[in-house]
Parts: C-alpha cells; structure tokens; sequence
C-alpha cells in the first residue's frame, strides 16, 4: 500500500524541519554574537536545506495523490483527511505527522521571525553608525522623517 512510502517520505521531511530550525538556530547565534564573519554561510546552509524540504514536498505530493486515488478521496487530499479515510495504524501515524509538522512549522516561523528582526536591527544600527561618520549625516525630526545634519566635529576611538 501507498500509505508506508507517505509515512516514509513524511518521516524524511519531518527530519529536515528539524534540521532547518537547527540552521536556522545556528544563523540566530551568528547575528546574536555580532560576528558576521560566518552570516553567509549560515544562510547559505538554511538555503540548501530549504531546497532538500522542497523536494521532500514535492515527492510527498505525489506520493500522496496515489494514496488518495487508493482510498477513493481523489487527488490533493489533505494529511487529515488521509488519515481520516486510512484504517489504523496509518491513521493514527499520519495523525501523528501531521501534529509533528503542525509544531515544527510554528518553531521554524518564530525563529525566522526572530532572525529577520536581529537582521534588521543589526542593518539600521550599521547605516546609523555610517552615516554618522559621513559629511551631511542623516537624523531624525520629531515627527521621524529623515533630516540632514549640520557639520560637527566627530571623535572617533581608534581602539574599537
């Protein structure tokens, strides 16, 4: 029956989101520190995860048609309603995926949230610290609309 290569294939994507957030843990820990020195290479190993779970969808996509056409639901049945049409333990295992991606899922968009917020602040706290380096540097009006600064003596500590 289909329903042991879906289990299979469910399995593999349910271990690569857990890989994904362990990657993206790592990029975390790299903006967390300030050291950006590894940055690309983080993101570059989220990506190519990223990529692996795609494929793993893809198969599972497939692989789950069939399963529907099997148990007469058609194709693009949803894992609930696999597992509600699949007799136990299938059932029951595909309830199981489901919860599991459920979890994963909400894990890996609050890390990604968290690394796109330390991305930006990291971002708006290096443009400030340039522009208040340059000629003309940029601040802010009461009402928070960008305004030029007049010129004024800067002392910059050689020792950072």
């Amino acid at each position: 029956m289909s329903l042991a290569g879906v289990s299979s294939t469910l399995w593999r994507e349910r271990e690569l989101l857990e890989l994904l957030l362990f990657k993206l843990e790592e990029e975390q820990l790299v903006l967390a520190s300030g050291r950006t020195r590894w940055l690309s290479r983080a993101t570059k190993e989220v990506e190519m995860v990223l990529e692996e779970v795609r494929r793993a969808e893809l198969l599972r996509a497939v692989q789950v048609d069939a399963a529907g056409v099997e148990l007469g639901l058609g194709s693009g049945p949803s894992l609930r309603e696999l597992a509600e049409a699949a007799d136990e333990p299938w059932k029951t295992l595909l309830l199981e995926h489901r919860q599991a991606f459920l979890t994963a899922t909400a894990e890996i968009q609050a890390m990604a949230e968290a690394n796109r917020d330390l991305l930006t602040s990291g971002f708006r706290a290096a443009r400030e610290a340039l522009l208040s380096l340059g000629d003309g540097a940029e601040t802010y009006t009461a009402s928070g609309a960008p305004a030029a600064a007049g010129r004024f003596s800067r002392l910059v500590d050689e020792a950072m």
